[in-house]
């Protein structure tokens, strides 16, 4: 595909590395020169120096005859001109575009052909509280996906001493839980990845990926690790966008406050949030924390736009007495430096993000994408379409699907059934597929397992 990449920043530098190793013809346009570089230094795609929303600069850019415009600047207002441009002068076929501003979003047929043509809108702001969210619903996870409308979950959890699961093969789970369907997905052992086998034995510390029916994700949790109690006391360091928007749903549910260092931002938040007690000060003051009894916090999240605050303010609550700190760090090279010390759950923003957009670049009918292990693995929710003739897996058993390498079936969802995945299990057209692919080049393999022979048509 030729797609066209507005803005050199940490989405769009993240979403070029990504598509410039699966053979797709890139360009990246951006008004920074120094960053255009640094990309081109590392990655082969072409670089256009200028603003996204210009006319000349898309043309110079191949807008033409590009498959796709993703306009992920920093302005909302250069990224919706850029489509609007595109889809007049150009005739670009799909135009996404990254959108934060509450006030544009909530504006019924805003963004539609005879308006502002954009195809798909991403709001990295409710992505990432929507991620931050399910975390909190789930004590003890480190990463929560949900598929099919949200019948399906494939939940990361890390294997603890003292689990029932903890030194037995994965056989086992099916004998000691006949009543719960499920199937492990992957293991992450000392950062490696194992695909599961039946004798696969689980060890301390494993990070392992399962998948099941929502309903029985607590039961399997249970398996692995000690469950925890439920987050009822939390504390916010930061009253931006996302700590808003997190407030906002969880302060009929939970006690909630948010640290806010702008006495400005502290007064806008207490006129719109309903029951959040809203504080004036920094995350990183211990008198603050002290007098917040930080030591019956539950889960103190830090997301501050400032890595350094977040991490330190982190450290603090934790040491401090906070049960469990998440943080947000926009640096990705810092995610897996502090994960996994004091600091139990680290977030990459742009990861979070990535994922929406692969949706969109993905071949097949592919219609939904979640980044994982900072992008080292992906996992895939495909429809199946077709019958035994055109079709690689209608019709046929899992257990006779030829999968590329490091490739597993979690799970098939048929209307409001969902099947976990067993060898017997035979695909059916309009099937919900969810596939968790460990390794990135094998990406193009399962695209065209889902891609319908023309014997079809």
């Amino acid at each position: 595909m030729k797609i066209i990449i507005l803005g050199a920043g940490q989405v769009g530098g993240t979403l070029a590395e990504h598509l410039a190793h699966e053979e797709n013809e890139i360009t990246v346009v951006d008004t920074d020169a120094k960053k255009l570089r640094e990309l081109h230094t590392r990655l082969d795609i072409r670089t256009v120096t200028g603003a996204g929303s210009y006319p000349m600069v898309l043309r110079q850019a191949g807008c033409e005859d590009a498959d796709m415009l993703i306009a992920v600047t920093n302005s909302d207002e250069v990224n919706m001109i850029a489509c609007q441009v595109a889809y007049t002068l150009f005739r670009t076929p799909t135009k996404i575009a990254r959108v934060r501003a509450t006030a544009y979003l909530t504006r019924k047929g805003l963004f539609a052909h005879e308006a502002v043509p954009i195809d798909v809108l991403i709001s990295p702001e409710q992505v990432v509280t929507d991620h931050i969210r399910r975390l909190i619903e789930h004590p003890g996870a480190l990463q929560v996906l949900e598929f099919a409308g949200g019948q399906v979950q494939l939940v990361a959890v890390k294997a603890f001493y003292g689990g029932p699961l903890v030194g037995q093969e994965l056989g086992f789970l099916r004998r000691h839980m006949p009543s719960v369907d499920t199937r492990v997905a992957a293991i992450y052992r000392r950062n490696r990845p194992i695909i599961p086998r039946g004798d696969t034995v689980i060890e301390a510390d494993d990070e392992v990926f399962f998948i099941a029916d929502r309903r029985d994700i607590r039961a399997v949790m249970s398996e692995l690790r000690r469950l925890e109690r439920d987050f009822r006391r939390v504390i916010i360091a930061g009253g931006g966008n996302i700590g808003e928007r997190l407030a906002e749903h969880l302060e009929h549910s939970h006690q909630v406050k948010i640290v806010e260092h702008s006495l400005e931002r502290c007064t806008q938040l207490s006129e719109r949030l309903d029951r959040t007690v809203v504080l004036h000060g920094s995350a990183t003051s211990k008198r603050l924390l002290e007098e917040e009894n930080i030591e019956d916090c539950d889960i103190f999240c830090a997301l501050t736009n400032d890595d350094e605050v977040n991490i330190m303010s982190s450290m603090l609550a934790k040491r401090m007495g906070a049960k469990k700190v998440l943080t947000l760090i926009n640096n990705a090279a810092y995610v897996d430096l502090v994960q996994g010390g004091e600091i139990d759950i680290a977030i990459s923003p742009q990861q979070a993000t990535i994922g929406s957009l692969l949706t969109h670049v993905r071949r097949g009918d592919i219609v939904n994408v979640h980044s994982l292990r900072r992008g080292a693995a992906e996992a895939i929710e495909a429809i199946a379409h077709g019958d035994q003739q055109s079709s690689k897996v209608v019709g046929r058993a899992i257990g006779e699907i030829d999968l590329p390498r490091g490739t597993t079936i979690g799970a098939v969802v048929r209307g409001k059934d969902v099947l976990i995945a067993h060898d017997d299990v035979v695909i059916q057209s309009g099937d919900h597929i969810i596939l968790f692919v460990i390794d990135k080049r094998r990406i193009r393999d399962v695209e065209r397992l889902f891609q319908v022979g023309l014997t079809f048509f």
